[in-house]
């Protein structure tokens, strides 16, 4: 499985790269702290999946890596091949890159 440190993740948004970021976390622990992208809960994903882009790079997040790896892996099994795992997730954003956010 492809993945991105929160540091990669920071360059890519800082230079307006453009990708998908998906987070599927649950909405109150989006609601918590965020770091912008669309939201699709993990139950959710394969519900959902028509509104994951399989025409540019997607970074999966969620609060420290384990839940978007799992949807990374059901993702795959319907054909996507653009993902990528955000390695730490939200906890790892927080650690490294911006203190202030609210985590839980």
């Amino acid at each position: 499985m492809n993945e991105i440190t929160v540091q990669e993740l920071k360059e890519k948004l800082d230079k307006g790269e453009d990708f998908q970021l998906i987070d599927v976390r649950e909405e109150f622990e989006y609601e918590t702290s965020n770091l912008g992208g669309q939201l699709i809960p993990l139950g959710g994903i394969l519900i959902e999946a028509d509104k994951v882009s399989k025409d540019k790079p997607v970074v999966v997040m969620c609060r420290s890596g384990k839940r978007s790896a799992a949807a990374i892996m059901q993702l795959q099994q319907l054909g996507y091949s653009n993902l990528t795992n955000l390695k730490g997730g939200i906890l790892a954003w927080a650690a490294e890159v911006d203190p202030t956010l609210n985590v839980y």
